[in-house]
């Protein structure tokens, strides 16, 4: 017996040695740094009928100090260190530090802005090298003819979005379809996505009317609505592409026809909502309450999830070296746990981040897309937005 414990205490021994020399490597003793840059530019809001859902001030940035934590509570293990600082990126194109280590933005960065000025930042010069992932827009030609190959996307695309609700309303058999379009360019390009999804899944969107109505609606909704849609065809379902948030909440319950309503209110295609909890999201939407102090936003996943992603591949690749990291999260050994139900991965022809897209309301989940019987010889994740044959895409040297 006493031999049986010496060998078992040696043998017990040995493996303590063995994972100390593991984890006593070389750039674990001297220490590995990531230092990542919040930039964001200030948009000003258009002037909208109802200030009942105001955007919080720190929108995205709450999701990027979320996942810094969450970064910093692994890499104490492993000897990694991680820092946030933030930026405001001016009108005129320079930079102001706000808070954090860095006076300059270093060449790991989340970028917060319109995609002409995700554009203007990633062509300059100096930020060819960097690893720059874009947590706001969804516009469809940063994934397409306009794509960097050094900006990857955690926010999804307007096509993602309408892919996904295409999806639902064609497992539904919600086949006809009518469409309001808001007068801002957010709402005309998420409708010109909900169009080419609809083409893509075979629906048909009999009539398209924009919105032209300047009245009062928290006052005339109940007169002016009824005849804005009494000339709509028979339909299944109504279509609204209002991505400022002007409109659409008045249109349930006071269209001519009793008929659902879909898009930017009703049932909504969204990266995230307070409605998610399965999958372990009950405990990301907890911590990020305790955190922020009000429910996470699609803006603060996206952040939370690049900031996921630079502190997954850094802890794969023991490495805070920008093109090191990108090409990690390119390739086919890229998994984040996203809280989603699927682990999320990048596509190595646009750098969009796949995710599920979930349809819902503002008190509950409808759907998660991809939904079954959609099918792709990869992922079904793909179905969702540009595949690698959509898009135009030619600065990622995939395989």
């Amino acid at each position: 017996m006493q031999i049986y414990l010496v060998k078992l205490s040696a043998a017990i021994f040995g493996v303590v040695c063995a994972v100390s020399a593991a984890f006593n490597t070389p750039a674990q003793a001297e220490g590995i740094k990531a230092d990542i840059s919040y930039v964001r530019l200030t948009v000003e809001r258009p002037p909208v009928l109802s200030n009942l859902d105001p955007i919080p001030p720190d929108e995205g940035l709450a999701g990027a100090v979320l996942g810094n934590n969450d970064n910093a509570g692994t890499g104490k293990f492993l000897g990694h260190k991680y820092s946030l600082s933030v930026f405001d990126l001016l009108k005129d194109g320079t930079l102001a530090p706000i808070s954090g280590p860095l006076k300059q933005p270093g060449d790991l960065i989340l970028i917060d802005a319109p995609a002409v000025a995700i554009l203007a930042f990633a062509d300059r010069p100096a930020n060819a090298d960097h690893l720059i992932l874009n947590v706001r827009s969804p516009d469809v030609a940063l994934r397409d003819a306009n794509c960097r190959a050094n900006v990857l996307h955690t926010a999804p695309s307007y096509a993602m979005r309408g892919d996904a609700l295409a999806q639902f309303l064609l497992l539904r058999r919600w086949n006809d379809l009518v469409m309001i379009e808001g007068r801002h360019p957010a709402d005309h390009a998420f409708a010109n996505a909900l169009q080419s999804s609809a083409r893509k899944f075979g629906l048909m969107i009999k009539q398209v009317k924009k919105w032209v109505i300047d009245a009062d609606l928290r006052r005339t909704a109940s007169t002016e609505l009824p005849l804005l849609t009494q000339e709509f065809p028979r339909h299944d379902i109504l279509i609204v592409a209002d991505e400022t948030d002007d409109f659409a909440r008045y249109l349930p319950y006071n269209t001519w026809l009793p008929r659902p309503i879909a898009g930017s209110e009703g049932i909504t295609p969204v990266a995230w909502s307070g409605a998610v909890e399965s999958w372990g999201a009950a405990q990301l939407q907890a911590r990020f309450t305790d955190t922020a102090a009000r429910t996470m936003r699609p803006v603060d996943y996206a952040a939370w999830a690049a900031i996921r992603s630079i502190g997954e591949a850094v802890t794969r690749t023991n490495s805070s070296d920008a093109a090191s990291l990108r090409n990690y999260i390119l390739s086919a050994a890229f998994e984040l746990a996203g809280f989603k139900g699927r682990k999320l991965s990048f596509r190595n022809w646009n750098g969009q981040m796949r995710q599920v897209i979930h349809l819902t309301h503002p008190r509950a989940v409808v759907a998660n897309a991809p939904l079954p019987g959609f099918l792709h010889q990869h992922s079904e994740l793909d179905t969702l937005g540009l595949d690698a044959p959509e898009s135009t895409c030619g600065a990622f040297d995939n395989p």
